[in-house]
């Protein structure tokens, strides 16, 4: 017979353990607060992209010309007293190099455009900086293609270095060169547009003036943020509830209360370690924390419908006793379970950085914590509800029968 673990000696230890974590926790979160990321706080979203200019525009007419760049075409928006009121579409099937885009924009009146970059350059990737008036005027007006030399993400993050809290992602290819640059808020008046010149004006710096292209812009008020951090625990909450609810209609309610339990341990256990580490609580870090709650359910379920088998199938005296039967069988179990996902997860912190490496920081405490929560936690509780549990209706008694060598399983009365 396979010997039986005695798991349920160490349910009082470890609920002593959690507390003190969880109470550690919530202290470290009033003593030191959460280090919120600038998803859940006011601050400068601005994506920025590094490449020569290859067409340099200038108007001197009397007409209000608006330059426009999209996915398939640059356009021309002419307007005003005087002026017919047109169009004028440059498609890039039709100019597919700089150079021909530049002839074609020559042939409108009052427009001079001159090649400044490589005149050979494809315009399919042509964008302008949107940072600056889209307004044509006598004043050189800028047209880019991405920059044919890689700039990597970490000289861009050393340019920024005099930033504080700064948060750098590349996107798209390395080749593009755009990166999305976030920043708090100041609290200063006219914040938003010192932020966004200070940035423009350390690039600059360093990769050359006229290389720098904002492409977008967006600011993030307090309000909005508050509001953020708001829906983000509010999701969490209807998780939890709706978790409880089909633990409940699965097994009952107190396995379902204690299911819950265990998977808003482990969420307090990573809230726990992300404040007193003070890593960047993000959107990345909130979908760790939903990531461990779903594989902290998954874990906890397998246990507790073997709990429910072995309540009809296992002689007992105690439920501790179906406890340390269902725990044992599914031990193995959780273990590998574990262990495989750890492979995965420790993967990604050591070969990637950033917010990825954070995220995968966070998986790694929260699968450790819900392998352990499963087994003491859930299990835990469960039986503290059930200390009064006896072998009855909720059992079976197994008779040998007289005349056979075989075992006869009466079932539970209705």
């Amino acid at each position: 017979m396979k010997k039986i673990i005695h798991f349920s000696k160490g349910f009082l230890a470890a609920a002593v353990i959690s507390c003190a974590i969880i109470v550690s926790g919530i202290v470290g979160m009033a003593v030191r607060g959460i280090n919120f990321g600038l998803d859940f706080k006011p601050g400068l979203i601005e994506e920025v992209r590094i490449a020569p200019p290859a067409i340099e525009l200038s108007y001197s007419g009397s007409a209000n010309i608006r330059a426009e760049a999209t996915a398939s075409s640059f356009n021309l928006i002419i307007s005003g007293a005087g002026a017919e009121n047109r169009t004028e579409e440059f498609a890039y099937y039709k100019y597919p190099t700089v150079k021909e885009m530049a002839d074609a924009l020559n042939s409108v009146e009052g427009i001079s455009a001159s090649v400044v970059g490589k005149s050979d350059d494809s315009t399919y990737s042509l964008f302008v900086d949107s940072a600056s008036s889209a307004q044509v005027t006598g004043e050189k007006y800028r047209l880019y293609v991405p920059y044919d030399v890689d700039i990597s993400v970490e000289e861009v993050r050393e340019a920024l270095s005099s930033f504080d809290g700064i948060a750098i992602k590349e996107l798209g290819a390395s080749s593009a060169n755009a990166y999305q640059i976030r920043l708090g808020d100041t609290g200063e008046e006219n914040g938003s547009k010192a932020l966004v010149d200070g940035v423009t004006n350390a690039l600059g710096a360093k990769f050359g003036a006229e290389k720098i292209a904002v492409v977008k812009t967006d600011f993030i008020g307090s309000q909005f943020s508050t509001s953020l951090v708001r829906s983000a625990f509010l999701l969490v909450a209807a998780t939890l509830l709706l978790i409880w609810a089909y633990a409940a209609v699965r097994f009952h309610w107190d396995f379902a209360l204690g299911s819950v339990v265990a998977i808003v341990h482990d969420a307090l256990v990573v809230l726990a370690f992300v404040t007193w580490t003070q890593m960047e609580f993000s959107t990345t870090t909130l979908a760790a924390i939903l990531t461990i709650v779903g594989y902290s359910i998954n874990a906890t379920v397998v246990i507790l419908d073997r709990v429910r088998s072995d309540m009809f199938t296992t002689e007992a005296k105690t439920f501790n006793d179906v406890l340390d039967s269902a725990l044992t069988a599914t031990l193995s179990r959780s273990l590998i379970t574990t262990i495989t996902t750890l492979f995965a997860v420790v993967s990604l912190y050591v070969f990637t950085s950033g917010s990825i490496k954070d995220f995968a920081l966070a998986l790694m405490v929260g699968l450790l914590s819900g392998c352990y929560s499963s087994i003491f936690i859930s299990s835990g509780l469960v039986s503290f509800i059930r200390r009064n549990w006896k072998p009855g209706k909720d059992s079976i008694h197994v008779f040998k029968h007289e005349a056979k060598d075989t075992h006869v399983i009466q079932m539970p009365q209705a």
